[in-house]
């Protein structure tokens, strides 16, 4: 294992060019090796790189984002050993439960694996219509002896991590409280009546979306160690193409998935935090059915005011307000950093995301509204379509920002601000062009106006926002 270690750390050095390469770059070479050896150790190690991707708040957000792409895959699990897990659950063999049961499974992570079935009689839902006998469910079941694995790899992790923690960089990461953090969330997670509950409660909260799909639970058919939920045929974002030859609404659904998030946040105060493609599927009859409800955002109803009032910050580019609220969010600003903060904040708010093309071909670079520019030269013979706020670069910005002015980034703020650059990715993995921020900006100023401002303060201290508003709702 500590093989793995060094070995990563050296094609880590190698692709920072030993220190020569600039600090993006070498950043971006370490969080891929890091990423590898996560995959190259095991499940426990993978659920552990897992954790560190909802944690901007600790790690640097490079290291987050790509760690959003661990392969969580492992070699199946004999159909025997599926059935054995489900004779000591239920006492009877999955033939005697289900009318039919694939013994090839469908995936196989490192927690569950999961196995096609057809319901042998109707079940009704907490939520939704009753399924009827001969409906397609997919049985997720936990692997025989998990938890044995996992203590004996997190074990292991606590002896990496002692020898780790004799470099600066990594004590201050603080990853042996992280690890214990690990060990409770596998500990929830390896009993699914947990994410039965959270699946049921999402799908509360959007029952009167017609757009939106969560598999119906069937709970006579669900223990600790299975669950058994509807089976959801659908596309990945990997395969959108097939999708859209299909008449698949590609911009109507990412559009509809951004405004869906926002509701998530602002007026449940309950959200979807691990919305990665391998959580999604666009449906025939062009739904978005969620799935995986291991990582969930909590809001409470101040703190959704405060989410309000910093979306509204962003979509009017007040770098003020971002701070002032941020505030009631628990980043905790000395007044001697305000403005030095504050003018970050409004170079972040400035960047710009520009699509166009040249000869033809569709390009994409930065840009700053004073001119300057990343990608394209002042004499590049362009015809640029569009220019948004790039919410990724913004999000990484502003996480940098804080951490650069030692400010301490409270564990919620740094997961809605991951989710919602995770929430950009994924709409534009549906529709390349969509702009989140001016997406966020009818219902942002729509909560502005129904008075979502924390209890009676006058509209003329937001005059700009309302005004603002009224011309987005009038246009």
């Amino acid at each position: 294992m500590l093989r793995v270690v060094g070995r990563r750390a050296l094609a880590a050095a190698a692709g920072a060019r030993l220190g020569l390469a600039p600090r993006a770059e070498s950043r971006q070479a370490a969080a891929r090796q890091v990423r590898l050896a996560c995959e190259e150790l095991g499940p426990t190690f993978a659920k552990i790189g897992q954790l560190i991707s909802v944690r901007p708040d600790v790690f640097p957000p490079e290291l987050c984002f790509e760690l959003e792409g661990l392969q969580d895959t492992m070699a199946p699990l004999s159909y025997a050993e599926v059935a054995q897990v489900i004779r000591e659950e239920f006492g009877r063999d999955p033939e005697q439960l289900f009318a039919t049961f694939d013994p090839e499974p469908t995936a196989s992570a490192s927690i569950a694996q999961v196995h096609r079935a057809t319901l042998q009689e109707a079940s009704r839902p907490v939520w939704g219509e009753t399924m009827v006998a001969g409906s397609p469910v997919a049985v997720k079941v936990v692997r025989p002896g998990i938890e044995r694995y996992i203590a004996a790899d997190l074990a292991t992790a606590r002896r990496i991590v002692g020898w780790l923690s004799r470099f600066g960089a990594v004590r201050r990461w603080s990853i042996d409280g992280l690890i214990e953090e690990l060990g409770t969330s596998l500990r929830r997670e390896l009993d699914l009546r947990n994410e039965a509950r959270v699946s049921d409660r999402f799908a509360f909260d959007f029952r009167d979306d017609s757009r939106v799909l969560v598999p119906r639970v069937v709970w006579g058919r669900t223990t600790r160690r299975v669950l058994t939920m509807e089976f959801v045929n659908g596309w990945r974002l990997s395969a959108l193409n097939d999708a859209v030859r299909n008449g698949v609404d590609a911009r109507g659904l990412a559009v509809h998935g951004a405004r869906v998030f926002m509701r998530q946040v602002l007026v449940h105060g309950r959200f979807h935090a691990d919305l990665h493609p391998a959580n999604l599927l666009v449906t025939r009859d062009n739904r978005i059915a969620y799935l995986d409800f291991g990582i969930v955002g909590m809001l409470t109803s101040r703190e959704r005011v405060a989410v309000a009032q910093i979306l509204a910050a962003l979509v009017f580019r007040d770098p003020e307000r971002a701070l002032r609220y941020s505030g009631e969010l628990g980043v905790k600003i000395p007044a001697v950093k305000t403005a030095a903060l504050s003018h970050g904040l409004s170079r972040l708010m400035d960047q710009k995301r520009a699509v166009g093309s040249v000869n033809g071909a569709e390009i994409s670079a930065h840009s700053f509204t004073d001119g300057s520019s990343g990608d394209m030269g002042g004499d590049c013979a362009c015809a640029v379509q569009r220019a948004s706020l790039d919410v990724k670069d913004f999000g990484i910005g502003l996480l940098s920002l804080l951490a650069r002015h030692e400010i301490e980034i409270p564990v919620g703020y740094g997961l809605l601000v991951k989710s919602l650059v995770t929430i950009e990715g994924v709409a534009r993995a549906l529709y390349p062009d969509i702009d989140i921020v001016e997406t966020a900006r009818p219902f942002v100023t729509r909560l502005l106006l129904q008075g979502m401002d924390g209890g009676g303060v006058s509209l003329k201290k937001y005059e700009a926002a309302v005004r603002a508003a009224l011309r987005e709702l009038t246009s």
